[in-house]
């Protein structure tokens, strides 16, 4: 989904996930990682409006919304909500 391809940082809005600094989402096409700062990061396939992570993260899934020039984030595994994030980009 070419809408979302580019960088976006990351804003814990709720839930069960932690503090979120330092962490962004780099999407290119149907792929992407979840990074924080320069360490590798979790690959996840974009399908739609969903972000559903490879291995060893199977199971999680973020649920994206539009919200105007961002998106906002429902952070699930195994279809259970555990966490709301926003994520506004900041570059291509």
């Amino acid at each position: 989904m070419a809408e979302l391809d580019g960088v976006w940082n990351v804003k814990r809005l709720g839930g069960l996930l932690p503090p979120l600094i330092g962490v962004c989402k780099v999407i290119h096409g149907n792929t992407g990682e979840t990074k924080l700062g320069p360490l590798p990061g979790a690959s996840f396939d974009v399908v739609g409006r969903s972000l559903r992570y490879r291995a060893p993260f199977t199971g999680f899934v973020d649920e994206l919304e539009p919200d105007g020039e961002r998106y906002l984030g429902l952070a699930t595994f195994r279809g259970r909500q555990f966490g709301r994030f926003a994520m506004e980009r900041i570059g291509d």
